[in-house]
């Protein structure tokens, strides 16, 4: 099959709808709207993120993304990616959408202590292959995400602190680059690629594969430590000073929660405000105990579940939720907190203050995500970020969005620039603009204009433009 490519962005002719017909005689499994299909395959877990592509193309192998890629480039439409529904930002109206969780192949090899894993698996998938081997795959705080997305995009677990970027574990990638050619990618093999996929999410190419590197982690010593409202502001004070003294082996975040008074939410929590303090120590289980000792000599937990656990269930330890919910994200990054940002924080959503968010993260950085190979993961250096979140029913969905921008303004003093791939919730250059620095955005706008000439990749709009 061959085409003619006009460039991409100059006369719409031929248009999305022959793409289409095109498509569904080269690819077998195409899905367009109205269909069950295509209903499944573009749900989100953010229900206010509404994905609606031309069609949907379901991939069995790389064979249907490259075709999928090569066709769009003669027709002139752009493609999106989507595996689990997670980090959805573009509505994809005029575009293709490649849907990868079909790619579901995971393999162990426990001796070498690395793993094989499909675009499409989730990191559930993996911990559960791997712990019977004693062995741990750096994830995020979510098991239920996707591999590939966490990884393009840096990826910051629970042991971020000490084990560092969760693209740090990568040997190698398979990607189907914008060109409709695949690659395989290591830091022998096309290493321009290598660089630009660790950090660059979408915008080189559509991953197929990757192949990460395993470490030997049983367990660990984690969990989340809950407090009643009235200790909210003593335990966020001693949390802000603890955080300055904390060993890298210790990973840390603390959450202001604003839990509704209903289920599945355990009683002692529910309709008050609460503090959720997030620990996880990769070392001595007994000196992670005389570390955390200080959090909870301020006050008497309400829940308590830090102890040694198994690395496979590290999702406890933030205990995200899975269901799609309808969700308004902010995120910043700061250069410091402290005791003064914990004062900050309390004034701003702290117990007595009106409140639309459910939740305020603040997550302490720095340790081993400082360290690394160079990728395009932009912002190394952040000491903390903050992540705020709540939810956008109609009847608060205005306050919430103005809270969001209020709890970013307040922490002003203590913003720094820049943003995560994984966390920033914006799309083309707004994204582009804030997770890059200048120099990483034009290194990968000309590997973007090399591996892929028409301009295909919907996620790479932002740094060709920047």
């Amino acid at each position: 099959m061959s085409f003619v490519s006009p460039a991409l962005g100059t006369d719409p002719r031929p248009t999305g709808a022959a793409a289409v017909r095109a498509l569904r005689d080269a690819v077998p499994a195409v899905h367009l709207p109205g269909t069950d299909g295509y209903a499944r395959l573009t749900a989100t877990s953010n229900l206010t993120r509404r994905v609606s592509p031309l069609a949907v193309v379901e991939a069995t192998g790389a064979a249907d993304v490259s075709a999928t890629l090569r066709i769009a480039a003669a027709f002139g439409v752009q493609v999106g990616v989507q595996s689990t529904g997670h980090g959805a930002t573009e509505e994809m109206r005029d575009a293709l959408l490649v849907h990868t969780a079909a790619l579901d192949e995971l393999t162990v090899h426990p001796e070498e202590r690395w793993a094989r894993v499909g675009a499409g698996v989730r990191w559930e998938r993996v911990l559960e292959a791997t712990a019977p081997h004693g062995l741990a795959a750096l994830c995020g705080s979510s098991p239920d995400v996707g591999v590939v997305g966490l990884l393009t995009g840096g990826g910051l677990g629970p042991v971020a602190r000490s084990h560092g970027l969760s693209s740090d574990t990568v040997r190698a990638f398979e990607v189907v680059t914008g060109d409709g050619v695949l690659r395989r990618v290591t830091p022998d093999e096309h290493p321009d690629l290598f660089w630009g996929l660790r950090g660059g999410k979408g915008t080189l190419g559509i991953v197929t594969a990757v192949e990460i590197d395993l470490i030997e982690l049983p367990e660990l010593y984690a969990g989340g430590l809950w407090f009643a409202e009235a200790d909210v502001p003593a335990v966020l004070r001693t949390w802000g000073r603890w955080c300055e003294l904390l060993p890298e082996e210790g990973t840390t975040s603390a959450a202001v929660m604003r839990l509704p008074d209903m289920d599945p939410f355990p009683a002692p929590l529910r309709g008050q405000v609460t503090l959720h303090v997030r620990f996880a120590w990769t070392g001595d289980p007994a000196v992670g105990e005389e570390m955390v000792r200080a959090i909870r000599a301020v006050a008497a937990p309400v829940l308590d579940t830090v102890g040694v656990m198994p690395y496979a269930a590290l999702g406890a330890i933030h205990a995200d939720p899975v269901d799609p919910l309808p969700l308004h994200e902010s995120h910043h990054l700061l250069h410091g907190f402290g005791v003064d940002g914990a004062d900050r924080l309390l004034e701003l959503v702290g117990p007595g203050v009106d409140s639309a968010l459910a939740v305020v993260e603040v997550r302490q950085l720095g340790g081993r995500v400082r360290e690394g190979e160079p990728c395009a993961y932009a912002h190394r250096d952040a000491a903390y970020s903050v992540f705020a979140v709540g939810l956008m029913i109609p009847e608060v969905a205005q306050v919430v969005t103005r809270d969001a921008a209020r709890v970013a303004d307040g922490l002003g003093p203590w913003v720094a620039e820049g943003g995560l791939p994984n966390f920033t919730d914006a799309a083309g250059t707004a994204w582009a603009d804030r997770v890059f620095t200048p120099l990483v955005a034009r290194r990968l706008r000309t590997l973007a204009r090399t591996y892929d000439p028409a301009g295909v990749l919907l996620a790479a709009r932002g740094v060709r433009a920047a």
